[in-house]
């Protein structure tokens, strides 16, 4: 026997399909009658919503067609009011049967809540004050044959949300905000850069070697060739041969793949910027950057004091800067300066409870003490520098102090979002770096970077002392539009199939 909850469902889904067989039906007689309105193929607009609402001083008394689809539907016998929603918002529209005609009104009357329609029409305000459409002609351009969501309760549920996007966009059209902002915001750096002089570039998406990031990457087979090969996890490595090439500065905005863990901070395909400057270090990258994230703020907001999760973001004021080894000694109040091998750093990890793999250096310690004790309190914007080489296979190590290197990371709200370097352009120190990646290989670090021999020989012909930069884009979206998750600012997150 089914509970009343069970029931209730059996009833709705029983409710559902009934409605959803009358739209059916009200189809197929249109299509009977041949007018079946997925055989139009064009329809001219003229105006769109918010357009008619904020000009309406200039518009009013003035013919418009409009298209878009109807969220409300109110029915007074002789007239009717419905709601058109298009890209710019929702406007009113009063459809009255003596202006229609008798045929016309009686069609336009089995309309249904998420039909699509093209309106001809006067734009007037209402007794009531409201700015609406006096329609002389309504087209059927596309038939609903599902249902949406109930107005009052909307569409909730996150899963359903992020599965059916265009649902979401339908029913929850405040979403679209987040969307018209990531647009903005990749134009806005594009833009930066451009009167910068960079030059956007674009490099292979298929990969013969899993290279220049450390991660984990998705493997598919090139039919052509017969040989597997990688969706790429980074840019950096095809960027660098066109800086070898005599590209002074490039940058790509492209879209990378990391076969890894799913959370709110994570998708396994995700947007990510990187650019080359020749001629500039890892201190040049830290000004570049800095200007960036403040000028694509200013222009898309209209400031750079942003609010996220109910905290305050200064990215007006000056990024503040900080060595790794002094915000491990800050906050973890241990000075690596003062350790002297591996063998210390192993004794110290386990006196406070740090694991750690056999194959880890001292660097390696150092990075892990940063994570546990130092990422949660850098909220404000904080350039984390000076990484160890042990972690950092394609950055130049310090010259002053050679177990470090030129490379910063920069933290907003205990996130990455940026990370750079000096390059590496000595072929020999690079060969070794790679070496003792396939080291980490061999021990099974799946993450650990594969020997590059075409890079290796594109640096043995000379690259320039360089700067490089990576920039999360979803992550910088996020930061900008106030999204919690990574799925907020996707439109097509990676989800498991239902069946699944």
């Amino acid at each position: 026997m089914l509970s009343e909850v069970e029931q209730n469902v059996v009833e709705q889904s029983i409710n559902v399909n009934e409605l959803i067989k009358v739209r059916h039906d009200k189809l197929k007689d249109l299509q009977e009658k041949g007018k079946d309105p997925f055989h139009i193929t064009k329809f001219d607009v003229d105006a769109h919503s918010q357009d008619v609402i904020n000009n309406f001083d200039e518009m009013e008394g003035k013919d418009v067609t409009i298209a878009g689809r109807i969220m409300a539907k109110r029915d007074m016998g002789k007239a009717s009011f419905i709601h058109i929603q298009d890209q710019q918002g929702r406007i009113q529209s009063y459809v009255r049967k003596d202006e229609l005609g008798e045929e016309d009104y009686a069609e336009f009357k089995k309309y249904d809540i998420g039909d699509l329609v093209g309106i001809t029409g006067l734009v007037f305000r209402t007794q009531k004050g409201e700015i609406s459409v006096r329609a002389h002609k309504v087209t059927l351009l596309a038939k609903s044959l599902q249902i949406l969501p109930e107005k009052y309760h909307g569409l909730k549920d996150t899963e359903v949300r992020y599965r059916q996007r265009y649902l979401d966009l339908i029913v929850n059209p405040e979403v679209k905000d987040a969307f018209v902002k990531r647009s903005m915001i990749i134009r806005e750096i594009r833009s930066f850069l451009d009167q910068k002089s960079f030059l956007e570039v674009e490099t292979p998406v298929l990969h013969s070697i899993a290279g220049g990031a450390a991660a984990r990457p998705f493997i598919t087979h090139h039919n052509a060739l017969d040989i597997d090969m990688y969706m790429r996890i980074a840019l950096e490595l095809h960027l660098k041969r066109l800086i070898v090439g005599g590209f002074d500065r490039v940058y790509e905005i492209g879209r990378v793949f990391r076969n890894e863990g799913m959370s709110v901070r994570h998708n396994p395909e995700f947007t990510l910027l990187e650019l080359y400057q020749a001629y500039a270090d890892y201190e040049d990258i830290m000004n570049l950057t800095e200007e960036l994230i403040r000028h694509v703020s200013r222009a898309v907001n209209g400031t750079a004091v942003v609010e996220y999760n109910g905290v305050t973001i200064d990215l007006e004021k000056p990024f503040a800067r900080l060595s790794m080894v002094d915000a491990v000694k800050q906050y973890a109040n241990v000075d690596f300066r003062a350790i002297a091998d591996v063998e210390e750093a192993r004794k110290v990890a386990k006196e406070h409870h740090i694991a750690f793999e056999a194959h880890h250096g001292k660097g390696d310690i150092l990075n892990l003490f940063f994570e546990h004790y130092v990422e949660e309190h850098l909220i404000q914007p904080t350039f984390i520098t000076e990484h160890p080489v042990e972690i950092s296979p394609l950055s130049k190590r310090k010259p002053t102090d050679p177990e470090y290197t030129e490379r910063f990371e920069l933290f907003i709200v205990g996130r990455e979002h940026a990370n750079a370097f000096s390059e590496l352009n000595d072929p020999i120190d690079q060969r070794g770096r790679f070496m003792h990646q396939e080291e980490l290989r061999a021990a099974g670090d799946d993450e650990a970077t594969e020997m590059d021999e075409d890079f290796l020989t594109a640096l043995e012909y000379g690259m320039p002392p360089t700067g490089g930069l990576g920039i999360g884009i979803d992550r910088l979206v996020m930061l900008l539009t106030d999204s919690y998750s990574i799925r907020d600012v996707l439109l097509f997150p990676t989800m498991k199939p239902i069946n699944e």
